[in-house]
C-alpha cells in the first residue's frame, strides 16, 4: 500500500468520514455465505470496516495491513477484540488455513509494485486451505477513469467530528501506462494543510489471470462488480485441492499459453456473471459520491 493517507494519524482519522457508504462491501458479505466461509483473511484491511462487519456475524476474522494508523483506528472501534489485527503484509501472516481471502475495494491496485503483487498472491495462497478462494476487483483500464481525477469534479467539504469542516479534493499528477499517481488535497479547519500521494495500477483482466494462474491458483469467474458494472470487475479463484487436475498444469505452460485454455470453460469469456443474474453479485444501485469514478477513492 503508497497512500499516506493510511499511515498518517489525522489522514487516517478522515478514512471513515469521508467515505461513509460502504454499499461495496454489501456484496462481499453476501458471497461468505454463499461460499459458506467461517474463517476470512481481509488483505489490506485498513480501518477495519469489512472485518468488523464480517466480526459482526460471528465470523473468525484476520485482518492485515501494513499502515500502523489505520490499524490503530480499527483496534479503536466497537468489536475490534473480535479481530486479530495484523500489522506487515501477507509475509507477515501467522499459520493460516482461512475459507476466503479477500481485497476490497482498491486493495489490489493499490499494490502497485509487481514484487509486492507477486508477495501479496503467495502471501494469499498459502494462506487459503485447498478449495478456499480469494475474491477482489479492479477497474477496467479501458474506462480511462483517471481522466475525471479532478478537483472540479471531486472537491467537497465535509463536517468531521472533532475536527470541523474538511475540505478535500484530488488532482490527477501523472500516467505511466499501467501505473496512475495523484495526490489527495485536505485543508482543516485550523487553516493546516495536508497532501496523500499515492498510486494505482491499473492490470487488464489477462494479467490478472496470468498472475492467479502463475501463483497456482484456478481462476473460477470472472464478474462485473456490482456497484460499477462494465467499470470494474471481480475475480474469484481457488487454491486447488490436491489431486484436481488443475494442479496438475505447468505453471509455465498456464502462462503462456491463451487464458481461456486452462479454465476449461469455467470462466465467463465475456467477463459477465456466469448464470442468473440475481444473487450476490447482481446489480446494485451506483455508490455514493466517494465511489464515483470521478474520484479514485480510498480503498
Amino acid at each position: 500500500m503508497n497512500d499516506e493517507d493510511f499511515r498518517r494519524a489525522r489522514l487516517a482519522a478522515l478514512y471513515d468520514p469521508l467515505d461513509p457508504d460502504r454499499s461495496d462491501l454489501r456484496a462481499y458479505l453476501d458471497l461468505v455465505g454463499e461460499l459458506g466461509a467461517r474463517h476470512v483473511l481481509d488483505i489490506g484491511c485498513g480501518t477495519g470496516v469489512f472485518a468488523l462487519l464480517l466480526a459482526e456475524r460471528g465470523i473468525d476474522v484476520v485482518g492485515v495491513d501494513p499502515a500502523r494508523a489505520s490499524i490503530d483506528v480499527a483496534e479503536s472501534k466497537p468489536g475490534s477484540d473480535r479481530v486479530e489485527w495484523v500489522c506487515g503484509t501477507t509475509t507477515a501472516l501467522p499459520p493460516l488455513r482461512v475459507d476466503l481471502a479477500t481485497m476490497t475495494a482498491n486493495v489490489a491496485q493499490e499494490i502497485a509494485g509487481l514484487e509486492a503483487w507477486q508477495a501479496t498472491l503467495r502471501g494469499a495462497f498459502e494462506a487459503l486451505r485447498p478449495g478456499g478462494h480469494l475474491v477482489f476487483e479492479t477497474r477496467d483500464p479501458a474506462r480511462r477513469a483517471w481522466e475525471a481525477w479532478n478537483r472540479e469534479a471531486s472537491h467537497s467539504v465535509t463536517d468531521v467530528p472533532g475536527l470541523g469542516a474538511v475540505e478535500s479534493w484530488v488532482d490527477l499528477l501523472n500516467v505511466d501506462g499501467a501505473l496512475v499517481s495523484f495526490r489527495w488535497n485536505y485543508v482543516f479547519a485550523d487553516g493546516q494543510v495536508l497532501t496523500s500521494d499515492s498510486m494505482l495500477r491499473f492490470r487488464d483482466r489477462q494479467e490478472v489471470e496470468r498472475d492467479l494462474i502463475a501463483h497456482g491458483f484456478a481462476v473460477e469467474d470472472v464478474r462485473d462488480a456490482p456497484d460499477r458494472p462494465g467499470r470494474e470487475l471481480v475475480f474469484i479463484a481457488s487454491r486447488p485441492v490436491a489431486g484436481s487436475s488443475r494442479t496438475d498444469v505447468d505453471r509455465g505452460q498456464a502462462v503462456s499459453r491463451s487464458t481461456d485454455e486452462h479454465l476449461d470453460g469455467g470462466l465467463a469469456r465475456t467477463g459477465r456473471p456466469l448464470g442468473p443474474s440475481a444473487g450476490p453479485w447482481a446489480r446494485r444501485p451506483p455508490p455514493g459520491p466517494a465511489g464515483r469514478d470521478s474520484e479514485p477513492g480510498n480503498g
